[in-house]
């Protein structure tokens, strides 16, 4: 009898691996495989997994690193610095860069789940010295036109000078010193800052008395003797030095290296820079480089300011010597003041007169040429001049003199524009006649405190001289009281800037009549201290003329 069929016996079956686990290993083979360092940390900080990447960064295998936490995970490795990036950029979603292990700069990124932080570590220290350098080199740019616009337009040496080393710190060096020489050759420094706020009053100190001190052997010295660059470790420094007290705050501004630029000038030197860097900063040939270009910088300025300064002083010694001392008139007092302008414009062109007319009746005038220069100081002494020549043709009035020197500027002087007011006292200073050229006008202190300034009664000004000589020059007369005084004055004693031409004239009418009574000469003193108050921005003159009671 045949055997039934029987089904073949079933092998066990094969138990394939899930698809996720196999996803997941091969995810792990190729992360391990990532240049960038990866790694995951429990909710407690340890390490529960990193790849070959991370396993160099930190110095240890995984064996030897997981289940302990990142901070501590290998002594003197990164761990430390990378655990606190990575709470940092798992709170805020950004990467986090941080300095780690020996002058490396990473990049942070943590992303936040409930088996704890899935980290990635991008070692960016080449981008970072890249994006340094480019910053660098943006700073030196930025601090070459800084310093141009610092000293181009100086009038101050000394002052731009004293303010450059703030503009060198911290870009070039940690610490600076600005030095300038006179044309006696005598040496000081101006100006000092360091970047680090608990040692700069103690480089100001050092800079007080640093010169009078420092032996012949010293790199500021050797660059001030020789005209040329020196550069020394400080322990060299310390090792020439005599001076107790100097070398101890030396050694205590704790400077690495120091280096010396001259400030070359054309035929001499005119003083040095002196650059203190930390122990580990070194000046390379870039910052060499734009060093030596802050200096030049520096040299032309003290150099050009120096020249302008010796034609100024010279200007304003001709200016002062054309303002003569009025004469004495008999009935009359008067009394002249000139304040020449603030450094950025010593030299104007303002000017006041006293002489007497050809009839005998004393003359007093005040002008003022356009223009802020040795150009207007030189006009206003042919202006001057002028028309004390035409106020003497034939005893002519103050509106023709005004006139005459129309003409003659028309001739002689085209293209200079002047303001003048021209005021004569008759009969004794108990009339005087006048004539205005654009100028403010002049202004009457009255016996009993009152104060009015003088129009033509029509409200509007005259042309001012220069523009068109055949123009109209008005011509009016008022009588003065014993005890009056006459004023008049440049536009620099009123013109403020933010303020109007009311408000200036309001307050200089005010300060008169607050002062009335005074004797005429503090009564000039204290007008110009009161509406001045310090140097002005325009020169100022004014002359003022009281009527005797006699």
């Amino acid at each position: 009898m045949a055997e039934p069929l029987r089904s073949p016996p079933r092998a066990e079956p094969t138990v394939p691996l899930p698809h996720s686990l196999l996803d997941r290993l091969a995810l792990a083979t190729l992360v391990d495989r990532l240049p960038a360092a990866v790694l995951a940390l429990d909710p407690a900080g340890r390490l529960t997994w990193l790849n070959a990447a991370a396993e160099r960064l930190l110095g240890r295998g995984a064996a030897v690193l997981v289940g302990r936490p990142l901070d501590d995970a290998v002594p003197g490795s990164p761990g430390h610095a990378l655990a606190q990036a990575c709470t940092e950029a798992a709170g805020s979603g950004e990467p986090v860069t941080v300095a780690a292990g020996e002058g490396g700069w990473y990049e942070v990124r943590a992303v936040p789940g409930p088996e704890g932080l899935a980290v990635t570590v991008a070692d960016v220290s080449g981008r970072r010295a890249v994006q340094e350098q480019a910053d660098r080199a943006a700073a030196r740019a930025t601090l070459l036109v800084r310093v141009a616009a610092e000293l181009s337009g100086a009038l101050d040496g000394v002052s731009a000078l004293g303010r450059l080393a703030r503009l060198v710190v911290p870009v070039l060096t940690d610490g600076c010193v600005v030095t300038v020489v006179d044309r006696e050759g005598r040496a000081r420094d101006v100006g000092s800052w360091h970047v680090d706020p608990e040692r700069r009053e103690l480089l100001a100190r050092y800079a007080r008395v640093r010169l009078d001190r420092l032996p012949a052997a010293s790199p500021v010295a050797r660059a001030l003797r020789a005209g040329t660059p020196v550069s020394s470790p400080v322990p060299e420094v310390l090792a020439v030095m005599t001076d107790e007290t100097t070398r101890g705050m030396l050694r205590d501004l704790r400077a690495g290296s120091v280096v010396v630029l001259p400030l070359p000038a054309e035929s001499r030197t005119v003083g040095v820079l002196t650059l203190y860097l930390d122990a580990g900063r070194a000046m390379g040939e870039t910052d060499l480089a734009t060093a030596r270009a802050v200096a030049v910088q520096a040299g032309r300025a003290v150099d050009r300011v120096g020249r302008q300064s010796r034609q100024i002083q010279l200007a304003e010694a001709l200016q002062r010597s054309l303002l003569t001392e009025p004469p004495v008139f008999p009935g009359l007092e008067v009394v002249v003041r000139y304040v020449p302008a603030a450094e950025a414009a010593r030299v104007g062109g303002d000017w006041y007169d006293a002489f007497l007319s050809p009839a005998g009746d004393p003359v007093v005038v005040i002008g003022d040429v356009v223009g802020h220069d040795t150009a207007a100081a030189a006009a206003m002494g042919q202006l001057r001049g002028l028309l004390r020549g035409v106020a003497h043709r034939g005893g002519a009035g103050p509106a023709e003199v005004l006139r005459g020197l129309d003409e003659a500027m028309a001739t002689m002087h085209g293209g200079t524009l002047a303001t003048a007011a021209v005021a004569r006292l008759e009969d004794g200073g108990r009339r005087l006649r006048w004539a205005n050229a654009g100028h403010p006008p002049p202004v009457l202190l009255l016996p009993d405190g009152r104060v009015t300034a003088l129009d033509h009664g029509t409200g509007e000004g005259d042309l001012m001289l220069g523009v068109q000589a055949a123009a109209v020059r008005r011509e009016s007369t008022v009588d003065l009281a014993p005890g009056t005084t006459v004023l008049l004055h440049t536009d620099g004693l009123v013109e403020r800037r933010g303020s109007t031409l009311d408000a200036d004239t309001d307050r200089l009418h005010r300060t008169l009549a607050e002062l009335a009574g005074a004797p005429l000469p503090a009564l000039c003193d204290e007008l110009l201290a009161r509406l001045l108050q310090g140097t002005p921005q325009d020169d100022v003159a004014l002359v003022a003329v009281t009527v005797g009671t006699d």
